[in-house]
């Protein structure tokens, strides 16, 4: 007996060292926050001048299968102690935290999808908005989201107060940054938007976007040491170009001249999720036009999602690459909710489609400008989906498991849940001392 008691002793040690070690790294405690004077930014420590093609080292999507079926478990078995019992994975990673505020950085370890390695600005420090004015696209002062996001080192982006931010220009924004609304009510609205151009690792998260209008035939700055001529932009709430390892979480979008998010010329390794669409035509284009093949390596997770009231089409359009459409409540359409051209492999799973009351768009799909006979070869499918009101989808194509594993990149699950694992989606109300 008292060597089995030693045994149960050293047992117990080492397992509450392990815990203590996992909770160390979930929580992220070495990270502190560092006296940052509000509106003025560290000292800049890169020297790169104008913006580099941001997805050249973005892997395979072989490789992302593999990483995907390696890491999806584990990471989730990590932070599954701190779960809040919502059921989205990715909120209940940090949503349960009443310390969230000097925990913000948390965050950044949430994502999952093809997006998961997005880091934002997680090695940096944080910048305070306190200024809603965009005085000068060229020369943006201190304090303002323009300043803010151009910067060359990694920055974790905050506001001071409630603001509504009407851009002039384009808001070009360089790698490693996060743009986090939480404790604010951040609106940018009635101006041009955001365009996230040949970068990485962007964290979007807890903005209002709406009301995005184009703008350009201006001189617009994207970097300390570059700024340069900007044609017509198209009226996009985030246009993501030629960018990789992008995070938009928990917006609210409407309501702009183009589309609501857009990701073209070879993005890839996108999340969107947990967001909150109305009111807009054209909500989701993902890849560039058919013609453009190198959007052939283009992944993208679609999940956690709320296409709401006043929605049209594209939700989203898809060409090329491939897409994973997961646990998204579809409460209206008029016209269609997924669509594509080009070959993309489509995997819709788990979401809700509830079809409006026209009898000609109960269809949830739409193959664009092709004929039958060529896209019933695509690989499109829907698996556990709920279909309401009529709804139905067409699937096609042979269902090659190599074509779906490039289109899979977190566990779907029930559709019968979508309603709370949605329930949340959009800005979220986070007050201080409080669980968001």
């Amino acid at each position: 007996m008292p060597g089995y008691r030693s045994a149960l002793a050293l047992f117990v040690l080492l397992w509450i060292f392990c815990i203590g070690s996992e909770a160390g790294k979930s929580f992220g405690i070495f990270k502190k926050l560092t006296g940052t004077v509000p509106g003025r930014p560290v000292v800049v420590v890169g020297t790169k001048g104008g913006q580099q093609h941001a997805t050249k080292n973005v892997e395979e999507p072989e490789r992302v299968v593999e990483m995907v079926e390696r890491n999806i478990t584990s990471s989730r078995r990590e932070l599954s102690y701190l779960s809040c019992g919502t059921g989205n994975p990715m909120d209940d990673c940090w949503r349960c935290d009443p310390d969230w505020e000097n925990n913000r950085m948390r965050l950044a370890d949430c994502a999952i999808g093809f997006g998961r390695n997005a880091i934002g600005g997680k090695n940096g420090r944080f910048y305070v908005v306190t200024d809603p004015n965009d005085y000068d696209a060229v020369n943006p002062r201190p304090g303002t989201l323009r300043h803010a996001v151009i910067q060359t080192e990694p920055l974790w982006i905050i506001f001071e107060r409630d603001m509504v931010i009407q851009l002039k220009e384009e808001l070009i924004m360089n790698s490693y940054k996060t743009i986090d609304g939480r404790g604010a009510n951040v609106h940018i609205a009635n101006g041009p938007c955001i365009t996230v151009q040949y970068v990485s690792h962007i964290i979007i998260h807890g903005i209002h976007i709406h009301d995005c209008k184009p703008a350009g035939n201006a001189m617009v700055r994207d970097s300390p040491t570059h700024y340069g001529w900007r044609t017509i932009s198209d009226g996009d709430g985030v246009s993501i170009f030629g960018a990789s390892n992008i995070w938009v979480d928990h917006c609210s979008l409407s309501s702009c001249t183009d589309g609501l998010i857009d990701a073209i010329i070879g993005s890839t390794a996108i999340t969107i999720s947990n967001n909150y669409m109305t009111h807009h035509d054209k909500v989701m284009l993902l890849g560039h036009n058919d013609d453009y093949t190198q959007d052939v390596k283009m992944q993208v997770t679609v999940a956690f999602n709320h296409f709401g009231e006043g929605l049209v089409q594209r939700m989203p359009r898809c060409r090329h690459g491939y897409f994973h459409v997961v646990n998204n409540d579809y409460t209206q359409w008029e016209m269609y909710a997924i669509g594509g051209s080009a070959n993309p492999t489509i995997n819709s799973q788990g979401n809700r489609f509830l079809a409006p009351v026209d009898r000609s768009s109960k269809e949830v799909t739409k193959r664009e400008y092709t004929s039958e006979s060529v896209w019933k070869q695509w690989n499109w499918r829907s698996e556990g989906d709920l279909m309401l009101n009529g709804a139905f989808f067409v699937p096609s194509g042979a269902g090659a498991s190599s074509s779906y594993a490039k289109a899979s990149s977190l566990s779907a699950r029930p559709s019968s849940l979508v309603a709370s694992l949605t329930g949340n989606a959009g800005v979220l109300t986070c007050k201080k001392g409080s669980a968001c």
